[in-house]
């Protein structure tokens, strides 16, 4: 028990500075992000579909030109790739001034802005190598599908929904 009292102080302490704290989240959500795309692009023919649980998830390989859902996707690849490139370098800069002005005591507000950036630099690589995102998780039930997706972008989700419970619940900093 001990043990864990010191370890436990220890993270704190890591944390104190609330960057190391965002570069910690959303270091290890870009490097998931990259590891699980780059393992896709390597073992997955484009296309190519692994059942999972069968009628209702598959590991399914394919690429996102548009934005969420497809947005933009009939675009020409370089008023796609500028357009998302500086959506996202904006994005990131707003996320970061957010977290800059969150209290400490805000912390589970502090991991969704952590989340939401690590997700949002994750697909920011993607659209500056291949000016699309890859994508890989597919949900369905007989044959509606869930638009495909992947770890950044699950990330952005779950840090989102922590927004919305901070904005609906008046949890929000003064």
């Amino acid at each position: 028990m001990r043990y864990a009292k010191i370890v436990w102080k220890s993270e704190v302490r890591l944390f104190e500075n609330k960057y190391l704290k965002l570069i910690f989240i959303a270091g290890i959500v870009i490097l998931l992000d990259q590891v699980t795309k780059i393992i896709v692009l390597k073992y997955m023919p484009l296309y190519h579909s692994i059942p999972i649980i069968p009628g209702f998830f598959s590991l399914t390989h394919i690429h996102n030109p548009g934005g969420a859902f497809g947005f933009l996707a009939g675009q020409g690849p370089l008023v796609r790739k500028l357009v998302f490139i500086v959506v996202s370098f904006l994005a990131l800069c707003l996320i970061l001034y957010f977290y800059r002005v969150t209290p400490r005591s805000y912390s589970l507000l502090s991991t969704a802005l952590a989340l939401i950036f690590g997700g949002a630099a994750g697909n920011l690589v993607d659209r500056i190598r291949f000016g699309k995102v890859v994508d890989f998780f597919d949900f369905y039930i007989a044959n509606m599908h869930w638009p495909a997706f992947n770890i950044a972008d699950s990330a952005i989700s779950i840090g989102m929904c922590i927004l919305l419970f901070h904005i609906l619940f008046k949890k929000m900093p003064d």
